[in-house]
Order: structure tokens, then sequence, then C-alpha cells
């Protein structure tokens, strides 16, 4: 069977890479083209387009990068239409996929939409196209079953991937052993939220000084930008590729919005989340998003089980209230890591993601 597989981010290309070696153990004949990344051709997907080539954050620097989003739509549309897919599978990266649905529906194409788009935070109203264009959708949060179905949608729930990779990754690495001077800084993946949002962590610094910090240096950005970032922070080293073994060790962590957010929690570590983005794109987002918290960890709870400190509110002072009582032993840091067990306990419920996507994937493109 032939598969076509389209992520956009540093997260869809880790669990699509998950997601391809488990279609291969099911279809050992299976052709895979995809968009994606390293991860995703390292597990035997032929790769079409690099998602750091696609990575446009927020309303402003989509509209900046038009031209560029509309020939990349182009060109999949035609790279799809010659590879003639058995399936079409899409991991999350709405603003494109979803787009790239409806054009696949009107050719016939089957589609499996792996790793719901965020309807139910803005634009609800979206899932009447997606429902009529999407043969089947396999959600990774529990709540969002209950969501479609008040649309008539009997959607599945495959469990969460990130599950199995935190697992996987423990199950090969030492026994956890928590440094307790260390704090680990997890600034986002792209450059832009970087720009905003590190700087402000970087000041936090200088108000523990007996502590160490390491920042999580996102993939394909190069050295001089986080060297020229740091260069006044003594206290302050970066790792890359190493983000699971900062997280081994991390006493607590401070953490940009989006998956991450999800990590830290599996892994153990209290966290505060940092968000700063665009203020004209913030400002927009803040009209259309209807939901109560921007951290996957508060969202999936549905409580503020961990601090949020968005936009205006992302100051050094409001960060260091926030850190300082998940450092020692506190009530705080103990309640945390209560909930975090709550949170490992629901999401384990569905069982391996990745295989139960792959085994649905494969029954649609056969």
């Amino acid at each position: 069977m032939k598969y076509y597989i389209i992520s956009g981010e540093a997260s869809g290309d880790l669990h699509g890479s998950n997601l391809i070696k488990n279609i291969l153990l099911l279809d050992n004949k299976a052709e895979i083209r995809c968009w994606g990344g390293d991860k995703m051709s390292a597990a035997g997907g032929v790769l079409v387009k690099h998602y750091k080539d696609l990575a446009f954050m927020g309303f402003v620097e989509v509209i900046r990068n038009l031209k560029t989003i509309m020939q990349n739509l182009s060109f999949c549309k035609k790279d799809i239409a010659d590879f003639k897919p058995d399936v079409l599978v899409l991991i999350d990266y709405p603003g494109f996929n979803m787009r790239i649905a409806q054009w696949a529906h009107k050719s016939a194409i089957k589609i499996v939409y792996y790793i719901s788009p965020q309807v139910w935070a803005w634009k609800e109203d979206r899932v009447k196209m997606l429902k009529k264009t999407v043969n089947e959708m396999l959600v990774i949060l529990p709540f969002e079953t209950s969501f479609y179905k008040k649309w008539n949608w009997e959607v599945k729930y495959v469990g969460h991937p990130l599950v199995e990779v935190v697992d996987d990754f423990k199950k090969n690495h030492q026994e956890i052993i928590r440094d307790s001077m260390l704090i680990a800084i997890l600034p986002g993946s792209r450059k832009q939220e970087i720009l905003k949002k590190l700087p402000v962590m970087l000041e936090v610094t200088k108000s523990l000084p007996n502590y160490r910090f390491v920042v999580a240096k996102a993939p394909g950005l190069p050295e001089n930008f986080y060297n020229e970032l740091l260069k006044d922070y003594p206290a302050v080293s970066w790792v890359e590729g190493k983000t699971y073994h900062l997280l081994m060790e991390a006493q607590a962590a401070m953490v940009t919005s989006g998956t991450a957010t999800l990590e830290t929690a599996l892994f153990g570590v209290p966290q505060v989340i940092c968000y700063k983005g665009n203020p004209i794109s913030y400002h927009i987002a803040k009209k259309l998003v209807k939901i109560k918290y921007i951290g996957l960890v508060n969202l999936i709870m549905d409580k503020p089980i961990v601090e949020e400190l968005i936009q205006d509110h992302l100051t050094v002072e409001r960060i260091l209230t926030a850190l300082s009582p998940l450092l020692t032993e506190t009530d705080k840091r103990k309640q945390i890591l209560s909930y975090y067990d709550e949170l490992t306990h629901l999401l384990t419920k569905g069982g391996n993601a990745s295989a139960n996507a792959a085994k649905s994937i494969v029954d649609i493109a056969g």
C-alpha cells in the first residue's frame, strides 16, 4: 500500500516517525512519502519537505510568508496526485493540512487525521468541514471524544503518543536522579518565539545565583543564535538533542507552551509555563481562542495544576514567585507531582497510540 503523511513541526516529526515504524510492522511492503523531518526519514519515509521550511507561527508571521505557504500547498497537491496514495495521513498542522484535506476529498483520496486540530479551542465550526472530508479522526486527548460527540461524530481515542516515547526513553536510560540545583529552560523551537521568551527567562537566573541553568536547544537553529543570547549569563549553558536527559535530572523547569509542557510533566518535573508572542498575533488570538488554559497539562486535567504566565504577565518577578516554591520539597511541589501521576494514568488508558493509529490507517488503506 502507498501512504502519504504530512506533518509540519518537530513534534509531528517525532510522532510521525513512530507511526511509520508501526505501519511498516503491519505492512512491510508499504511505500511511504512524507513531509516532516529527520526522524520520519530515518524511520523509513521518503522525505519531500522538511518542517524547518514550513514553520510559520502566528497571524502576522503567516501573512508575511503567505506566498511561500501558497507555493507549498500547490507543490503538495501535485506531489500527492503524482504519488497516488491509498491513504493520506494528516498529523496536526491544521492551517496547512485542513486545506489539503478539502482538496484531497474532492480528489476522492481516503484521509485519516491523526492528532486532531485544536478546533475545540477556536473556530469550532471547522468540525463541519473535517467531518465531511476526513474518513477517520484519531484523537490523542481524552476530552476530544466528548467534544466531537457534540457534533455527532464518533472519533477514535488512540492514547497519547508522548507516553510511549517517554516510557521508551526511561527504559533505555539510567534511573532518574534529580540534581536539586539544576533548572531546565525549554524556550520553544521557533526562532521568533524564542526571541520573545528566552530573554525574560534568562533574567531570572540572576536572582538565583546558586542554581545551574540549562537551555534545551531546538534542532535546526544555529549555535551562534544561542551563544549570542547567553553571552551575558555565565550560569547558563545549552544542550542539543538532550532535552529528555535534561528532564531526567532537572529539579524544576521554565517551559514554553505546547508539547514541551506535557513532556516535562511525564518526566515528573514541576514547571512554570511561560508564553509571550507577537503582540498583534496575541491580541487577535485572545479574541478568537475559547479555552481556559494554554498548557496541555492544565487543559487535559481541566484545572490550573501548573502556573501559566502569559504575555504581559511574563515578567521576571512573576516567574520567580511561581518558580521558587518548586525548588524545594514544599506542599506546592508535592501537589503538582501528585497531579502528574493522575495525568499519566489518564493518558495511558488509550494504550499504545502509534500502534493503534497505524492499525486504523492500514485498515483504511486496505
